[in-house]
């Protein structure tokens, strides 16, 4: 019974001990989600901006632009997965990887081959696992992603999208990533970033009217430089909703956490007081028989 006793105890300290971290992790998850909203929101306008300036080129342009025009047969497709580098987040990491396997299914359906990019260490994990090939990995900033982070991303996918099929390119470019919505609401999602899509639901409004624009030096010359930046404000929106969708996964995964250690140490408590009396009563037991043994004697 003492045995039984000290198990308990040892439960109890171990699973107050891991309370105290999911409670720290919480926190620490908590005092950042606030940063990671304001930078989401302050990202908006310069993306809103320029998605409205490349929409006007592209809308009111006739030429066949690369990055505009849909090839006649896409045979090879560029995956970017956005995950993040630390655990203890729930199904944060896990939903992401998901929603690309579904995606890869659907592209092999299509005769397309696949070539992932991926950002945070749980996917490289997650692939390195199961021994499938990446191009490259980004990892140690998905909580905190910098533009310096996104203009490299972005010139590597631009680099792939601009190599012939024949030298290894890829005819379109796929992000799957977590899209911030609420702190109670993240939702893992699929957008096609090249051949560009120009009319974006959430940002332009259908009743708007883009103005008319006369373009130095030339259309195709515009394009060129802002495309770029586009696709570079494009990553860097993702990845900064991602962090935040990470962040809030993770706050309320240890607040789950932690209300959960709460209960098994009530759990072991009230298991260890019933063994406890269950001690008490049979050492009463012991001297009452002790007792009546002397007494008969």
């Amino acid at each position: 019974m003492g045995a039984q006793i000290r198990v308990y105890r040892q439960r109890i300290k171990s699973t107050e001990s891991m309370q105290k971290i999911f409670k720290a992790m919480e926190l620490i998850a908590t005092s950042r989600i606030g940063k990671a909203r304001a930078r989401v929101a302050a990202s908006l306008p310069y993306a809103n901006a320029i998605t409205r300036a490349v929409s006007a080129v592209a809308s009111q342009s006739t030429i066949d632009h690369p990055l505009t025009t849909e090839p006649e047969q896409i045979r090879r497709s560029a995956v970017l997965i956005m995950t993040s580098d630390r655990g203890l987040a729930g199904a944060y990491s896990a939903s992401v990887l998901k929603q690309a396997e579904g995606l890869t299914e659907l592209l092999h359906k299509e005769g397309k081959e696949v070539e992932y990019f991926l950002v945070g260490r749980k996917a490289q994990a997650y692939f390195d696992f199961r021994g499938r090939p990446f191009v490259k990995a980004w990892t140690g900033h998905t909580d905190a992603p910098t533009f310096e982070m996104a203009r490299e991303i972005g010139k590597t996918l631009l680099e792939a999208f601009n190599t012939p099929f024949e030298e290894g390119g890829v005819d379109e470019i796929h992000v799957v990533f977590t899209r911030f919505k609420s702190m109670v609401t993240q939702e893992p999602t699929v957008i096609r970033l090249l051949p560009l899509e120009v009319v974006e639901e959430e940002e332009t409004a259908a009743e708007d009217l883009l103005p008319l624009y006369e373009f130095e030096p030339g259309t195709e010359q515009v394009l060129d430089a802002l495309l770029p930046r586009y696709i570079e404000s494009r990553i860097f929106n993702a990845l900064l909703q991602s962090a935040a969708s990470e962040l809030a996964a993770r706050q309320r995964a240890m607040k789950t956490a932690g209300d959960n250690a709460n209960d098994l140490i009530k759990k072991y408590t009230r298991l260890r007081n019933n063994a406890r009396q269950a001690e008490i009563t049979q050492e009463l037991s012991e001297i009452v028989a002790g007792a009546d043994a002397l007494s008969a004697s």
